[in-house]
């Protein structure tokens, strides 16, 4: 490095031998030195390298414009113009990846000679302008910009300034600023490249006639009618291998700041690419906008109670929403817009119908992490939208999910119905391939929340065609992948399914058969599901004339059930004082003396009701009294009065059966119920802190998350309280009447239970941790075979191993079909850029050059899609082989266990 300093021993010109030779060049291979007339005839092909003089002492810097040396445009390399015409004030810049010159440049002003804009494209150049330009910038530099961008995302500013700094680092030379100039070929030259990659170029009716998404990199993995269908596909027996799954999500990242319009800067493509056309999404929006969205009836989701109240103060948009193909992580022509606050219903419904005026298939599986909110009234919301864009659910098979990662934040209910572990023919779809995408994405956010709308649209999509066109040439690596994975795991869990079967097939054969019809007949027990069993039992009995109420306003049931109640309440009013402080307000004494009074006012007309029906009562609280007549004792406040329910009486005296059989159904569901509040209150704790962890930034910000995780770990003590109370109950009550089998679902309840699923006890890790067992809950069945409910259990895992295998089985099938779309795609794309290279389809092209060059790139493009589908066939004959090899040992296997 030291030597390359100096002249390195050159003291003769390379090319004609003279002495004394001055000049190298930064940028040819090789460090010869040449003589001013040779340097020139050295550099008439490459006027854009940077050379250096000796100046008797060390090379310095030194222009080919200072040496003499003219870009005659509009000619062949060399050849002279008999009518050139200088560029405006001989000050021509041009930007590239060597830096940012100041040339001496010609056009050709001939006869016959093309426009300048044109003279500057035939030399690669790209003018900043398209009248008199005075800037330009090489199609090498614009290509390697748009490929940097794209890998180290940055931006035009630090690409620009490091170009700068390769033209002068010291900042003692002047160098002209073509920042904007720059700035706007960048945008012109994506954009140009993205029509001609969709073959716009090709059209005779020009870039005008271009459709909305025409522009869109396709998966060509999803399944397209007319593309990579087969001609029945409509009328194949396993339809869901051709069903379409897509995958909902926002971003809130890729905000905008208020700054710029439309109108100042308009996008270039207007809806012809990933982004829905603008115009008639803001109009949608604004007759739509006196829409109120419901909360949710799941889990506290932001996305849902906070699509209106999310702050947009200074932003123009506060994120993007998307429509994703969920399988693959491509994004979708017309499914991508500006969220003006949260994730509105409006917003995404919007997205959801406009991509899919791109499809005909009818069976789709939707993810979204709200689906079970969003899914309730999508087609009555769609009666507002254009009927261009309605769907006809009654043709079409649509299922809804929830992301699996997603999943454990929603109720019992959601987990089971809307999870993708349960329904067939979804295969080991997780719906989480949005969330993937926006890792790519994210970093480009610094840059576009400062664009204009169009120029932030523009660039967007920019980004998310290289996205997908780079996951379209990775197919065949990623395809080969997951079916590696797959094909071991379905033979895995296929073992594992004959194994639990060929163990259950001897002594539960029949019990096996049932399972088999009726998967999930399961259905929870619930405390209001139990009270209208028990109305219903007394309104029978007054029909009937069997009635043994005492009282005309209370039944035997409503007194058990009233007394459950009574205890709920003496359990709030001890938290409530036990929350008092030491120095409590008069207004909080006030109230809590309020509660008091009404509660011994609940209780004692509670009591005499109670004595109707268990006369016993009164010798009891006098033994009870006798017991504890030596211990002067305070005046019992209402919280802590024993109510004597049949469960607390035991077995030390008399109590009616009946009583005792409402309150075992009483309890029992009781326990059930806390049980599932406990679930939903750790999902929701779960929820929260995800969310406070991921988004919640400040001191009051978090201040407020941590008050309502203690909301809501007060519900949790509560919960836990209740069904400690219940199952204490059930204990006294079950051999008093017989009960048996309601250990296995109903067990003691240890504080280490009370965790998420994703909870680790201490040395537990992913691989060896065990849910705990308030997730497994069941309730137990009328007709139990066993008093340990094993039966019940062992029906539960069957579910459980029996899903995992379909699912695998249906995911290697799901693959086999993905593939052949992906090679009947490429061959259907390679087809329609032979016919736009046709001849007869460029009649309308008078220049012969033009044509040429339309004809060598669609040849090109064809070509390129062929070798890429033989270069992936290659790659997955071998394991295509193995699939079939397992497909046939597995079919065997099923056979010879029918027979």
């Amino acid at each position: 490095m030291i030597c390359l300093e100096g002249r390195v021993s050159m003291r003769l010109c390379l090319e004609c031998d003279g002495p004394n030779p001055e000049y190298k060049c930064q940028d040819c291979f090789g460090s010869e030195l040449h003589c001013s007339t040779c340097i020139l005839s050295v550099h008439a092909h490459h006027p854009l390298h940077r050379l250096q003089k000796w100046n008797g002492q060390y090379f310095e810097r030194i222009s080919l414009k200072a040496l003499g040396l003219h870009i005659q445009l509009g000619h062949i390399t060399g050849q002279q113009c008999v009518n050139p015409h200088r560029a405006f004030n001989d000050d021509f810049v041009i930007i590239d990846i060597f830096g940012i010159h100041e040339v001496s440049l010609d056009f050709c002003s001939c006869a016959i000679a093309e426009s300048r804009m044109q003279q500057l494209l035939r030399m690669s150049l790209f003018p900043s302008t398209t009248s008199d330009p005075k800037t330009a910038a090489t199609f090498r530099v614009l290509e390697q910009y748009h490929l940097l961008s794209f890998e180290s995302k940055i931006s035009a500013y630090e690409f620009y300034h490091a170009l700068r700094r390769m033209s002068d680092n010291t900042g003692l030379l002047l160098i002209k600023d073509r920042y904007e100039s720059f700035m706007r070929m960048i945008r012109e030259w994506c954009h140009l490249k993205m029509l001609k990659r969709s073959g716009r170029g090709h059209d005779p009716k020009g870039v005008e006639a271009t459709a909305q998404g025409e522009c869109a990199v396709l998966c060509p993995a999803c399944p397209h009618p007319g593309k990579n269908l087969p001609d029945n596909w409509t009328d194949a027996p396993r339809r869901w291998l051709y069903g379409l799954f897509l995958a909902i999500d926002a971003n809130f990242r890729l905000k905008r700041k208020a700054v710029s319009n439309d109108s100042m800067d308009p996008s270039l493509s207007s809806g012809w690419a990933y982004f829905v056309e603008d115009e008639a999404y803001k109009g949608f929006l604004d007759s739509n906008s006196d829409n109120t969205q419901e909360k949710s009836t799941c889990s506290s989701h932001n996305a849902v109670n906070m699509a209106d109240t999310k702050s947009n103060r200074g932003l123009a948009a506060t994120g993007l929403g998307t429509v994703d193909c969920a399988r693959h992580n491509m994004k979708r022509p017309n499914a991508v817009g500006d969220l003006q606050k949260g994730e509105r219903y409006v917003n995404m419904d919007y997205l959801f119908f406009s991509t899919l005026r791109h499809t005909v298939i009818d069976t789709l599986n939707v993810s979204y992490d709200i689906a079970c909110q969003w899914h309730k009234k999508l087609w009555h919301r769609m009666s507002t939208f254009p009927v261009s864009m309605h769907l006809l659910p009654a043709f079409k098979t649509i299922s809804f999910f929830v992301p699996k990662f997603h999943l454990p934040a929603h109720i019992e209910e959601c987990q089971t119905s809307f999870s993708f572990n349960f329904k067939s023919g979804v295969g080991r779809t997780d719906g989480e391939a949005p969330e993937r995408g926006w890792a790519n994405i994210n970093p480009v956010a610094s840059s576009t929340k400062e664009m204009g709308p169009g120029a932030r649209r523009d660039t967007l999509d920019d980004y998310f065609g290289d996205s997908n066109w780079k996951k379209v040439v990775k197919l065949g690596h990623t395809m080969l992948h997951k079916m590696k994975d797959a094909l071991p795991e379905r033979q895995d869990h296929h073992e594992a399914l004959d194994d639990l079967e060929e163990g259950l097939r001897g002594e539960y054969s029949a019990a096996l058969a049932q399972w088999r019809e009726q998967v999930e007949a399961w259905e929870p027990v619930t405390m209001a599901s139990v009270r209208l069993e028990l109305a219903r039992d007394d309104q029978n009995d007054i029909q009937t004339g069997t009635c043994l109420a005492l009282h005309k306003d209370c039944t035997p049931s409503v007194l058990i059930s009233t007394g459950l109640e009574l205890e709920e309440q003496q359990r709030r009013m001890k938290a409530d004082r036990a929350g008092l402080r030491v120095h409590a307000t008069d207004n909080q004494e006030g109230k809590m003396l309020q509660q008091n009074n009404t509660l011994q006012r609940r209780i004692d007309t509670w009591t005499k009701l109670q004595e109707l029906y268990m006369p016993s009562l009164a010798a009891l609280c006098v033994s009870e009294s006798s017991v504890s007549g030596g211990i002067a004792t305070a005046v019992a406040t209402p919280e802590t009065v024993k109510l004597w329910l049949p469960s607390q009486i035991g077995k030390t005296a008399p109590c009616d059966t009946r009583l005792q059989t409402i309150e075992w159904k009483l309890r029992y569901a009781q326990a059930h119920d806390a049980l599932r509040s406990l679930c939903s209150n750790l999902r929701a704790q779960t929820a929260i802190l995800k969310y406070k962890d991921r988004n919640l930034r400040g001191q009051g910000a978090n201040t407020r998350a941590r008050n309502t995780l203690k909301a809501v770990e007060a519900r949790l003590e509560a919960a836990a309280s209740t069904y400690e109370r219940a199952h204490k109950a059930l204990v006294v009550l079950a051999p008093l009447l017989n009960q048996t089998g309601w250990h296995s679902s109903l067990r003691p309840l240890n504080q280490a239970d009370i965790r998420s699923m994703t909870d680790l006890l201490w040395g537990e890790s992913e691989g060896t941790r065990k849910l705990s067992w308030i997730w497994n809950m069941r309730g137990a069945a009328p007709d139990e075979m066993d008093k340990d409910n094993a039966l019940e259990d062992m029906r539960i895992e069957w579910c459980k191993v029996r899903a995992r295998a379909m699912r695998w089985a249906e995911e290697v099938e799901l693959l086999k079909e993905e593939m052949r779309r992906i090679l009947q795609f490429f061959e259907w794309d390679a087809q329609c850029w032979d016919e736009r290279g046709l001849e007869d389809a460029l009649h309308d092209v008078d220049d012969d050059d033009e044509c040429e060059g339309l004809i060598a790139y669609s040849k090109r493009q064809a070509s390129l899609r062929r070798r890429l589908a033989e270069s992936f066939r290659t790659s997955w004959t071998d394991t295509l082989a193995l699939a079939d090899i397992f497909n046939h040992s597995l079919v065997t296997q099923q056979d010879m266990d029918i027979d």
